[in-house]
This record gives structure tokens, sequence and C-alpha cells, in this order.
């Protein structure tokens, strides 16, 4: 499947430490107990049908960037990156939406075709926020894949998780 690359610059104002991206035609099933499991909110991804919800450092503004790709980018620098985690959605209507918290406002629609995508989260600078803000931001990376369960990549605690052949993978600081 070959789709448009694209690129939005996001800054909008969340709350709960929290923001979905989800497919325009589900039900959104965030208060379910499978959502923010205790494995979901120390990964910062909680996956549940055509909705993902990306655990942010501030309790409020959120800056990011969102790149639609054709496919998995190689170049990605983990050493500038405090964590970084990847599920996937399903998206069945064709379109994203990217939605605050708790009242679910739409910040951006993206139209795709329909079927299974990958999302790469990466979060930088979450030792910098103090309170309810700081200077934490989020790139986002969306491009068509397989259906998998989430893999942290790196963690907070700067545990490299490197391995992208193992699901559910677990860091430990040892």
């Amino acid at each position: 499947m070959q789709i448009k690359p694209r690129y939005f610059k996001l800054n909008f104002t969340t709350s709960h430490h929290q923001f979905y991206i989800s497919d325009n035609a589900v039900d959104l099933n965030t208060g379910s107990r499978n959502f923010w499991t205790k494995e979901a909110s120390q990964d910062r991804l909680a996956i549940e049908n055509g909705i993902l919800g990306v655990g942010t450092e501030c309790y409020g503004p959120v800056k990011a960037e969102l790149y639609v790709l054709n496919k998995k980018t190689d170049e990605a620098n983990f050493d500038q990156c405090d964590h970084i985690v990847e599920g996937s959605l399903e998206v069945e209507s064709g379109e994203i939406e990217v939605l605050n918290c708790p009242d679910s406002s739409v910040e951006l629609k993206i139209n795709v075709v329909p079927g299974i995508y990958r999302v790469r989260v990466y979060s930088s600078n979450l030792r910098s926020v103090e309170g309810d803000e700081g200077k934490d931001s989020y790139r986002v990376e969306i491009w068509p894949g397989t259906r998998i369960n989430r893999m942290v990549l790196k963690d907070i605690m700067g545990y490299n998780c490197r391995s992208l052949y193992r699901i559910n993978i677990t860091c430990l600081s040892i």
C-alpha cells in the first residue's frame, strides 16, 4: 500500500497525562480495564480496539510532530529520546484522529487507506517537566504495517531495548 508522506505539527492542551490516536469509526473505550493497565502506564502506550492512548509527562500542554510514512524509518535516533514505544492501530474508516483528553476534541484528522498501521512514539525531554509543564515533546510516526503487541524500544531509565524481534518487551534496570 503506497501512501502520501505527510507531516503535521501539533500544539494543544490535554489533561490526565495522555492523548489519543484513533480510528474515526470506533467507540472511544478509554475507560476499559484493559486500556491503561499497569504495563500500559509504564510503557506510555495504551492499546484498545481502534484506539491508542499516548502517555505524556505534562498534564496539559502537548507539543508533538506527527509523520505519516510509506514505511518504517530506519533513521531512529535512540540517543535523542528518553522513551520509544511502538504499537499497532487498525483503521477501518480510512480516517485517523488525534484527540485530547478527557473531552476527546479532535485536534487533527488524517485521511489514510483503511488497514493496519504501526505507530511509534518518541518521547523527549521528559525530565524537564516540573509540576504540570515542561519542555517534553513527542514525535509520532505512522506507517502501514502488521498487527503487533506493544513494544518498548527504549525506556525512560535509558535502558535500550533495540531488539525489534521480541514482542511484549519488558525493560528492566539491573
